[in-house]
């Protein structure tokens, strides 16, 4: 009984196409012949297109059966794939360093990866089978802080609110230490040596130090660096030093605020520098300038200082892989890079 239905079912489905093509041979649209057969518009649409691809072998009925599809992406070229995601998209000459779907598509075809180009589930299924996993870390770092939400919801209305007052700044602002010695090599990916960190060690007969200390900010509408080098290390006093310095500079420009974005640093939060900060609004509402309006960031969140990835990419780039650099060559290095006047260091 169901070998005879299954067979009703086919004879009918050869007729209703036969009916659809000799209908659409008469001229007629695919809407009038949908009426004249019984079935939905698509389907005759179906059916005609069929029988301009297949042609009359378009009438019995086909296969429902799963096809096996060989994927796009073998095994070699699954390598080729995961050879250029261990790279940077700056390699490939993409105006950005962080890989997407769609980017990681569109560089497998410029290279040659793929003679089509991919489409995003076609990537995602290809790092499945390779077992790579990975995200944008906004998507899941998070930070220890309880009050991240709330933090974060002030850092980001201080940036809408300077977008409105052309006399005011936005500054995110950090310190960083810059070895004279040359960035370990670091391998992300490694299939038959082990990862590796070599310690770069000092010449103890040096006089000069191994780092020099440096406080930045940078200026969210010019997107200017201002750096200044530190003697030994940050401390309260230096710190307070170099936020007079910035808001000197800022007066003279005309700016009457500076919104400051800065981390939970010792010598960001201790009671001297707060203590200055009063003083300094104090007079400024006296007597005029640029006063101080802090945003203390939540903690453990450097994703959230626009400042970090200049730290980051300035260090890449002012880098001597075979030798130490010395220390008046290393700041005119970080000045020149960042476009900046080397100035006199704060002491302490």
């Amino acid at each position: 009984m169901q070998l005879e239905a299954e067979r009703r079912g086919t004879n009918a489905f050869r007729v209703r196409r036969a009916q659809i093509i000799l209908a659409s041979a008469q001229g007629l649209s695919p809407k009038p012949i949908a009426q004249l057969v019984g079935c939905a518009v698509q389907t005759v649409r179906n059916v005609i297109h069929a029988l301009q691809v297949q042609g009359l072998g378009c009438v019995p009925k086909q296969s429902t059966r799963p096809k096996s599809v060989a994927p796009i992406l073998d095994a070699a070229n699954c390598e080729r794939l995961q050879h250029i995601l261990h790279q940077s998209p700056r390699t490939y000459g993409q105006p950005t360093g962080v890989w997407t779907l769609g980017l990681a598509a569109e560089v497998c075809y410029a290279q040659g990866v793929t003679e089509r180009l991919m489409s995003h589930e076609t990537i995602r299924r290809a790092l499945q089978r390779l077992r790579t996993n990975w995200k944008r870390a906004k998507h899941w770092i998070t930070s220890p802080d309880p009050h991240y939400a709330r933090k974060k919801k002030w850092r980001d209305r201080l940036m809408a609110m300077a977008l409105g007052h052309p006399d005011w700044v936005l500054g995110f602002q950090d310190e960083v230490w810059w070895s004279r010695l040359a960035q370990p090599n670091l391998h992300t990916w490694s299939d038959t040596k082990p990862l590796r960190l070599l310690q770069n060690e000092p010449d103890r007969s040096d006089p000069e130090p191994k780092a020099v200390a440096c406080y930045g900010l940078l200026r969210a509408d010019t997107q200017d660096m201002l750096l200044r080098f530190v003697d030994e290390r940050p401390v309260s006093a230096v710190t307070t030093q170099f936020l007079a310095w910035l808001t000197d500079r800022l007066a003279a420009e005309g700016k009457t605020a500076l919104l400051l974005v800065w981390d939970n640093a010792s010598w960001h939060i201790s009671q001297a520098v707060w203590a200055w900060l009063k003083a300094h609004n104090r007079r400024v509402k006296q007597e005029g300038g640029c006063r101080v309006v802090v945003c203390r960031l939540p903690t453990k969140s450097p994703w959230l200082n626009r400042i970090e990835p200049k730290w980051v990419h300035g260090k890449r780039a002012i880098a001597e892989p075979d030798r130490k650099l010395g220390v008046d060559e290393l700041k005119h290095r970080i000045c020149a890079y960042y476009d900046c006047e080397l100035l006199d260091p704060i002491a302490q």
